[in-house]
């Protein structure tokens, strides 16, 4: 296992059984509250503003684009023109996915649980459950260097 920079935030991926090789998923349903997500978008479930962010911030990188919008035109009040406008937002601003304590927060503003299981610790983490596109863990990375550079010039 390679050390990682003092300044890395990002919790350490499941290891398997018999590996030393991070056990993570390429498909959104090996997350489980994606999976949770995805299960109410298609049964048309309002699953609030920071549910769609969430959903958007995550998804982008394993569904097509058309998909992505697809599922988000599905809300209740929620059009194709604002769907493809969350869409956009979330790409042009490159932002990565959330962690698990930003998801805690956004949920308690508002009445659907992003995560279905907040109680249980290894919950609701993307980045334990979902391999990125390696893009993903680099702009955070990046991130967190300039941060601890602005820090050390302070």
């Amino acid at each position: 296992m390679s050390e990682r920079p003092a300044h890395d935030q990002r919790p350490e991926a499941p290891r398997g059984r018999d590996t030393d090789a991070p056990v993570r998923g390429t498909d959104l349903r090996a997350s489980p509250m994606m999976a949770h997500l995805l299960d109410a978008l298609e049964s048309g479930t309002d699953i609030g503003h920071y549910g769609r962010l969430t959903f958007a911030m995550v998804a982008r990188h394993f569904l097509p684009e058309a998909e992505l919008v697809r599922l988000l035109a599905s809300q209740p009040g929620q059009s194709e023109e604002e769907a493809r406008s969350l869409v956009r937002q979330v790409q042009e601003r490159d932002y990565s996915p959330p962690k698990r304590e930003r998801i805690l927060a956004w949920q308690a503003r508002q009445d659907f649980p992003i995560c279905p299981t907040p109680d249980d610790p290894q919950a609701c983490n993307v980045y334990r459950e979902l391999q990125f596109p390696d893009a993903v863990y680099e702009h955070i990375e990046e991130f967190w260097e300039e941060k601890a550079e602005t820090q050390a010039t302070e």
